[in-house]
């Protein structure tokens, strides 16, 4: 049983309520002209450690697992298997820029002096996270090879 394989799984739930959450905060602060608050922070600060937690995990996994193998043992063939190619190149790609945007938007967030350019910061950043985030996850809905369970199985 591969247990990193599981709490990457299970991890990906508590960025998607952080990241939902810091996401909702930012709208409510932009539309309602509302002063940033220490929870607002917090609730950013979660969202970027999970999604730290959750890189770390997904490296792990990558390096440890069949993905970078195969990418360096033949790309070309990697790149003709849609399944291959969305764990090998396009989650982790876009992950990784997910990640990029929530570090750099929390940094922009932190150097605003105003609140309200603090929501509209954290909503633009936060935003195109939590979109590539959403795509790149392996739903059930997703095609076959892609697809993955909702929760891991024990």
């Amino acid at each position: 049983m591969n247990y990193f394989l599981i709490a990457h799984n299970i991890l990906r739930w508590a960025v998607l309520l952080f990241g939902l959450w810091t996401l909702l905060n930012a709208l409510t602060g932009v539309f309602s002209k509302r002063s940033f608050t220490a929870g607002d922070n917090r609730t950013n600060l979660l969202f970027m450690t999970f999604c730290d937690i959750q890189l770390l995990i997904g490296l792990v996994l990558y390096f440890n697992g069949m993905w970078f193998d195969r990418v360096k043992s033949s790309m070309g063939e990697v790149m003709k298997n849609p399944m291959e190619r969305f764990f090998a190149v396009e989650h982790a790609l876009m992950m990784i820029i997910a990640w990029l945007l929530v570090h750099i938007g929390r940094s922009m967030v932190k150097r605003s002096g105003i609140d309200a350019q603090k929501h509209k910061r954290s909503l633009i950043y936060f935003g195109l996270a939590i979109v590539i985030i959403i795509a790149m996850i392996p739903w059930p809905f997703k095609a076959a090879g892609i697809a993955r369970q909702w929760f891991p199985q024990f």
